[in-house]
C-alpha cells in the first residue's frame, strides 16, 4: 500500500507540470487583451478616441505584466514564482541570464490584473467562505441522502419509496439557477415573505461588540437560503448512488449467510452491507475535494456572497491571468489528493481491495 502511494505521490509532479502547461496556454491563447482592457479599449482593439497615449499605455502594462514577452518566457516567470524564484528580470532583450534569479522564501502567484494585488492574498480572503459553504453543503447532503439511500433500498417499491424517487427526482430536474431565482424572489423579498436576506453573509447592523453566538446565528441566518439552493440537488444523486449500491450488496451471498445465521436485520445492513456499499460515495467524496475551493458562480453570484465562485468568475471576465492560473493550479491539485485520498479509502473500507502484489 505504501509503495503504491509512493509511486501516486511521485506521479503528482509531471502531472501538475502538463496540467498548468495546458492551462496556461489556453488562458494565453484566448482572444482578448488584458492590457487593451484595463485603459478601456475593446477585445477587438476598437476604441473610441484611440490616441498614441493609450497604445504607449497599453504597451506600458504589456511590459509591467510580461504579456510583451513569448508564452514559453511566461510560463517559466510564473513558474518561478511558484517555486519562491523571481524571475523577472531573467528574461532580457539581450538574451537569458539565469544568474539575476533570485530567491523570495515564499511561493507567489503573481498580481491581478484587475487591482495590482497580490493573487494569494486575494484568494485567502475568498477562501474560508467558500471552504465553510463547501463543507456545510457536503455534511447536510450525505446526511440526508444517505439514510435516503439506505431505506429506500431496505424498502424496494414502497409507497414511501416511490414517493421519495419522485420528489427528488422532481428536484434534481430543476436548474440551480431558477430555484435560486425563486427562493430569492418568494423567500427573501418583503412584497411576499421576507424570512431570508436577500445577499452578502452579515447584516447591515452588524457589529464586532456582538456575541459569538450572535455572530454565528447572523451567519447562519444568511447562509440558510444559499445553502438549501446549492444542496437540494445532489440529495436526489447521492441517494439514488446510495440505494443501487445498497441494492446490488444486500443480494450478495455473504448477506444471505449473515441473516441465515439470525443476526438482526440492523446488524446485516449496517456492520456487513453499508461498509461495502459505502465505495461508490468514496469517488463522490474525492470528485467533491476540487469545489471546496472552487465555489459555486451561480449560487455566490444570484446570493452575492463574496466566494472562490465569485472571483474566479470575474477573473475569467476580466481575463485576470494570475488569478485564473491560481484557480486552476490549486483546483488540479485538489483534485490529484482526492483522488489518492479515494483509493486509500477503497483499501480502508474494503480490506479485499489491495494496492500491493498479493503474495502467492
Amino acid at each position: 500500500m505504501w509503495r503504491y502511494l509512493l509511486k501516486r505521490i511521485a506521479l503528482f509532479l509531471p502531472t501538475l507540470v502538463i496540467i498548468t502547461i495546458i492551462s496556461f496556454a489556453v488562458s494565453r491563447l484566448a482572444p482578448g487583451d488584458p492590457a487593451a482592457a484595463k485603459v478601456g479599449q475593446g477585445s477587438d482593439g476598437s476604441m473610441g478616441g484611440r490616441s498614441t497615449l493609450n497604445e504607449k499605455t497599453i504597451e506600458l502594462i504589456r511590459k509591467q505584466w510580461h504579456l510583451d514577452k513569448p508564452i514559453w518566457q511566461q510560463y517559466m516567470i510564473w513558474t518561478g514564482g511558484l517555486l519562491c524564484f523571481d524571475m523577472t528580470e531573467v528574461f532580457t532583450e539581450k538574451g537569458t541570464n539565469w544568474s539575476v534569479a533570485s530567491f523570495t522564501g515564499r511561493p507567489d502567484f503573481g498580481k491581478s490584473f484587475i487591482d495590482n494585488r497580490p493573487v494569494f492574498d486575494k484568494m485567502i480572503e475568498r477562501v474560508p467562505v467558500t471552504l465553510i459553504m463547501n463543507l456545510l453543503a457536503i455534511i447536510i447532503a450525505y446526511s440526508i441522502a444517505v439514510p435516503l439511500g439506505i431505506y429506500s433500498s431496505t424498502h424496494p417499491g414502497t409507497t414511501t419509496d416511490r414517493v421519495t424517487t419522485f420528489i427528488l427526482f422532481a428536484m434534481y430536474s430543476l436548474p440551480v439557477f431558477w430555484i435560486g431565482t425563486l427562493a430569492l424572489t418568494f423567500l427573501a423579498n418583503p412584497e411576499f415573505v421576507s424570512i431570508f436576506p436577500s445577499s452578502g453573509l452579515r447584516s447591515p447592523a452588524f457589529s464586532a461588540n456582538w456575541s459569538a453566538w450572535k455572530k454565528l446565528a447572523d451567519y447562519s441566518w444568511h447562509l440558510a437560503l444559499p445553502l438549501l439552493v446549492y444542496t437540494y440537488a445532489d440529495f436526489a444523486f447521492i441517494s439514488r448512488q446510495m440505494r443501487s449500491s445498497m441494492l446490488e450488496v444486500i443480494r450478495q451471498d455473504y448477506i444471505r449467510t449473515a441473516r441465515a445465521k439470525g443476526l438482526s436485520e440492523r446488524t446485516v445492513i449496517y456492520r456487513h452491507a453499508l461498509r461495502n456499499a459505502l465505495i461508490p460515495l468514496i469517488t463522490l467524496v474525492a470528485a467533491l475535494i476540487p469545489n471546496l475551493i472552487g465555489g459555486s458562480v451561480i449560487i455566490e453570484s444570484i446570493f452575492s456572497i463574496p466566494g472562490m465562485g465569485e472571483l474566479s468568475f470575474r477573473a475569467l471576465i476580466s481575463r485576470d491571468y494570475p488569478m485564473i492560473m491560481a484557480v486552476f493550479t490549486v483546483s488540479a491539485v485538489l483534485t490529484l489528493v482526492g483522488m489518492l485520498v479515494a483509493d486509500s479509502l477503497y483499501a480502508l473500507v474494503d480490506p479485499r481491495i489491495s494496492f500491493g502484489k498479493k503474495s502467492s
